[in-house]
């Protein structure tokens, strides 16, 4: 898979879906997100292993894909249910995470621009992200694909000392009543 933005990035890039064997190198991008800021709201880094589970747990509906920069993967994003009650099957809540040293490279909008489409292909209604605030960098890449700004759960999160606003996000991929089901990741054959 190859997006018109992974022209953006330099080297050679390919976008592909996760695997179990990945849960290492996804762990290891995720754990500074973990430990060091207020960006997710895990304390403890998920290990590998756990990793491997949430990759393989997420494939049997959703998307889950890495980004390969001259082989190394150097970012994830990832598609999950918006919610538990059956109303929400047409929506997902989606997620990216780059490596520190990739920011504002273009690879989270390679990973966003493959994400959107398989979700899209899927059937999904609607994508909803939540973003830690202030994160400028997440702000802006999310409102440069198309999310619109939906509202803030004031003090919802307290980590490293202090509370933390969450700010949601919204983009509409399909506008008409669904004519079916969503389908599965696994269903469209990827």
């Amino acid at each position: 898979m190859r997006g018109p933005d992974a022209d953006a990035v330099e080297g050679a890039v390919r976008v592909r879906v996760a695997s179990e064997s990945d849960g290492k190198v996804i762990a290891a991008i995720y754990a500074p997100y973990v430990l060091h800021t207020a960006i997710s709201f895990e304390e403890r880094p998920p290990s590998p292993k756990e990793m491997a589970i949430r990759i393989a747990k997420t494939l049997q509906t959703h998307p889950f894909l890495v980004c390969e920069l001259d082989g190394t993967v150097v970012g994830y994003a990832y598609a999950g249910p918006h919610g538990v009650r059956p109303a929400y099957r047409w929506s997902a809540n989606v997620s990216v995470y780059v490596a520190q040293d990739k920011h504002c490279g273009g690879v989270g909008r390679t990973l966003y621009f493959e994400l959107i489409s398989i979700l899209r292909r899927q059937g999904f209604h609607a994508l909803f992200a939540g973003i830690t605030l202030p994160n400028e960098k997440s702000v802006g890449l999310h409102e440069a694909i198309g999310f619109q700004y939906l509202g803030t759960y004031r003090e919802v999160g307290f980590k490293l000392g202090a509370w933390h606003d969450v700010g949601y996000w919204r983009l509409g991929l399909l506008d008409e009543p669904p004519s079916g089901e969503p389908t599965s990741f696994r269903a469209i054959g990827m």
